[in-house]
């Protein structure tokens, strides 16, 4: 029998086959991640200039005011609040009563703020803030 001959590879098919499944990165492809950088840059560069954080005529815009004027809380600043205010500490229950959290959900802020020597366990289910 006689062998067919197969459709000979160019060498630049071969060069392809092995950039895509390597996944590397091909010069338009940097060229396309500088440009997305660049652009990126011009966004920071014109939001500071803006006024998002910068001052402005003498005047400093904080970033942690919303545009009703009140600073905003996040959920760890209120459960924070909850355990300052008892000196003696307070249980899991009444954490979870006074904030409204549900359960996971107060167990990570715990965790966090435990982490981060915030409070301080005082016996299990207890807290203390420190």
């Amino acid at each position: 029998m006689v062998k067919k001959k197969g459709k000979s590879v160019s060498f630049d098919a071969m060069v392809k086959f092995f950039l895509q499944y390597y996944n590397i990165p091909t010069r338009n492809d940097i060229i396309k991640l500088m440009d997305k950088i660049d652009r990126l840059e011009m966004l920071i560069k014109s939001s500071l200039i803006n006024g998002k954080g910068a001052a402005i005529s003498g005047i400093q815009v904080s970033k942690s005011k919303t545009s009703t004027g009140r600073t905003a809380t996040t959920s760890t600043d209120s459960a924070l609040e909850v355990i300052k205010r008892f000196r003696k500490g307070v249980a899991f229950a009444d954490i979870q009563a006074r904030t409204g959290f549900e359960d996971k959900k107060l167990r990570n802020i715990i965790y966090r703020l435990h982490k981060t020597g915030k409070i301080v366990r005082k016996s299990r289910g207890l807290y203390i803030a420190a």
